[in-house]
């Protein structure tokens, strides 16, 4: 076995890990940091920082403390910290205890227990949207307000939004 295994731990090609794999953090494990991957996580331990992946499923006996980052969110066990993603699910038997992000669907089981802010966000919005160099003049304000079409200015051309 442990042949096999040093096999796969060092690079035999036929069982190279794909970013569609998922990775799993088990019930005896507590990790502590910021965590990355491109693919999909089932945390059943404990993660102690922010998580950022693909898609993240934290199982019954699994706690993260911390913000998580993905499409594809599902809690059945405890979130301590802020979610944002896509599609959310907080089932029945998950605890969250911070403030909800989610940009196309959130779906909440019986039984599940939420202590935060929900939001549904414009996927389609840059964060850059909020940015001081966005921001509309007093005068394009009035315009707007008395319905007349405000001037848009680009440095290549100048058109009547």
């Amino acid at each position: 076995m442990i042949k096999s295994l040093n096999k796969n731990m060092f690079g035999d090609k036929k069982n190279k890990l794909t970013d569609s794999e998922r990775s799993l953090i088990s019930e005896t494990v507590s990790i502590e940091g910021t965590i990355n991957s491109s693919g999909a996580i089932d945390v059943a331990g404990l993660v102690k920082g922010p998580v950022y992946s693909k898609e993240i499923i934290i199982r019954e006996t699994g706690s993260i403390v911390g913000s998580v980052e993905a499409d594809h969110v599902e809690v059945y066990g405890h979130m301590d910290g802020k979610i944002s993603g896509e599609d959310i699910v907080i089932g029945g038997t998950g605890t969250v205890k911070g403030d909800i992000e989610f940009g196309n669907n959130l779906k909440t089981e019986n039984g599940a227990d939420i202590d935060g802010y929900i939001k549904k966000t414009n996927t389609s919005k840059s964060k850059l949207a909020d940015s001081f160099i966005f921001s509309k003049t007093k005068e394009d304000k009035k315009n707007k307000e008395k319905d007349q079409p405000e001037t848009v200015v680009n440095k290549e051309s100048e058109a009547i939004a």
